[in-house]
């Protein structure tokens, strides 16, 4: 008997408790995700320092972004299959130790190939970490009980690029950037370790196992390609849209209709395919099809204003890189108290449905209070705004991936975990990308709204027209951060009526 009282091996055949506590092993595969997450955001922070000690140019620099970037969007759709072909926990592993040794490699690359190769490496093994997890946590709990795990999840998403600019910052600053990809080593090798001596490999997924490679391995080569080539550029295409001025460049096209064209193949291909790299069927669920677009904006919403709040702080307000993080942090901080709460209140207290349209106003109104603030504002307020932003976040969270699962076959869980975690991830990068873009966008705007009001006449009030441009443009960015968060804040406001589109799940599964 497992520490809750269920019997894995009985009731719950597919999960890798074992017989050892389900919240204890909730644990222990919630290490490794959590350092995959820091780390996407960690590295931004010391960008520059890296470019100056591998000898790269600014443009170079963003390489060593966007090569994590592409090969963590490549293996993450597949990753459900690759659990079920390699075994899960021998991939979980694998992934654990890819990700641990590439880190090491980036800490000692002296040249920007070494940099871009091991951190190509790093995303492969870092891609695979999170679905798999998500897939151990709804294996190991029954449905009443999955949303509590899932706000041990949560933190890991939520909370890590939150705390990740200002560990990367405090690093950099004071050791050396060589340590952000050197802290992996330590949790790394604890992950690994807890992971081989506790979680277990269920009896009934090695059977599907040998079962699936009876008469030997049935490849789709086809679609694996298609996943590669479409994920990957699409994933450049939005790195690199705003750097390349858009659909002005040549390579954007050509990214635009390699990514229309393969993406458009593959969900053809697939649908048909009996043995296929993405199981796109799970889509006819359709609490499993709508919880998918929530996570892709859950994603989008996230991250965009994650990166919008130290970019404004740092650039417009003054801040230096530490203050601009606690002012994330204390956000996090937050997030991180209630997340217990939602996963206990989840469906039990409140029903999901509700929490999830009251999440989605929440931010909203959050995120357009930010967007009335002035160049005085305090940095009381500016955390007091991220704060009212984020609290609201594990009551959407948790309830989407819980009902993701609401009708998913058992078998199917570790795929299903493969294409939310995907959709999230769309939407993160979906999100940098367009308010990228946007701001260049809205800043011309300004500038030009501006301009109209300037004449010879300004020097009158004791400024010189140096000194007026130069208002001007700060003005013209402030304004245009501050149309990004309005921007994000009608989004968020209009995604409730979504939720009516889930079904209601069965009593037992709330």
């Amino acid at each position: 008997m497992s520490g809750n009282g269920i019997s894995a091996e009985v009731d719950l055949p597919r999960s890798p408790a074992g017989y050892f506590n389900p919240w204890f092993i909730a644990a222990v595969v919630s290490i490794a995700p959590f350092m995959e997450v820091l780390d996407t955001t960690i590295a931004n922070v010391a960008l520059t320092h890296m470019a100056g000690s591998l000898g790269a140019s600014e443009d170079e620099s963003t390489w060593i972004l966007t090569s994590y970037l592409v090969s963590n969007t490549v293996i993450l759709p597949i990753s459900g299959w690759l659990a079920q072909v390699i075994g899960r926990k021998r991939f979980y592993l694998i992934c654990v130790a890819l990700f641990t040794i590439s880190s090491v490699g980036c800490a000692f690359a002296t040249t920007l190939p070494m940099m871009l190769i091991a951190r190509i490496f790093q995303g492969l093994g870092g891609g695979g970490l999170a679905p798999v997890t998500q897939s151990m946590l709804a294996d190991s709990f029954p449905p009443a009980k999955r949303s509590q795990a899932f706000a041990v999840f949560g933190l890991t998403v939520i909370a890590a690029p939150a705390t990740g600019p200002i560990i990367g910052g405090w690093l950099t600053d004071n050791l050396s950037w060589h340590w952000i990809f050197l802290i992996n080593l330590p949790i790394g090798l604890v992950a690994f370790t807890l992971i081989s001596v506790f979680i277990s490999e269920p009896a009934i997924m090695v059977k599907e196992r040998i079962e699936r490679l009876k008469g030997g391995l049935k490849l789709d080569y086809f679609g694996l390609f298609l996943v590669t080539l479409g994920f990957g550029m699409l994933q450049i295409f939005l790195d690199k849209f705003q750097e390349d001025d858009g659909f002005s460049s040549p390579f954007i096209i050509t990214s635009f209709g390699i990514v229309v064209v393969s993406l458009s193949l593959l969900v053809v291909w697939e649908l048909q395919h009996p043995y296929p790299v993405m199981n796109l069927r799970l889509f006819k669920i359709r609490n499993f099809a709508v919880g998918n677009i929530l996570l892709f904006f859950v994603g989008f919403i996230l991250l965009s204003s994650t990166q919008l709040l130290p970019e404004l702080t740092q650039t417009e307000l003054g801040y230096d890189s530490t203050t601009s993080g606690f002012a994330l942090a204390l956000g996090g901080m937050a997030t991180i108290g209630l997340m217990p709460v939602a996963g206990f209140i989840t469906g039990r207290i409140i029903p999901s449905k509700l929490l999830m349209i009251a999440a989605f106003i929440e931010i909203g109104i959050a995120l357009l209070l930010q967007s009335s603030i002035s160049p005085q504002v305090s940095f009381g307020i500016i955390s007091l705004y991220r704060v009212l932003q984020v609290i609201a976040l594990p009551f959407v969270f948790i309830p989407v991936n819980a009902v993701c699962y609401v009708g998913v076959p058992p078998a199917n869980n570790g795929e299903a975990s493969a294409l939310a975690n995907q959709s999230r991830n769309l939407g993160s990068s979906v999100g940098i990308s367009f308010v990228n873009t946007m701001l260049v966008y809205r800043q011309q705007f300004h500038h030009a709204r501006l301009t109209e009001s300037i004449t010879p006449y300004s020097s009158q009030h004791g400024l010189h027209l140096s000194q007026v441009a130069s208002l001007l443009q700060s003005q013209s960015v402030f304004l245009s951060y501050l149309d990004m968060f309005h921007l994000i804040g009608i989004i968020s406001l209009l995604l409730w009526p979504f939720v009516f589109l889930l079904k209601t799940p069965p009593k037992a599964a709330s």
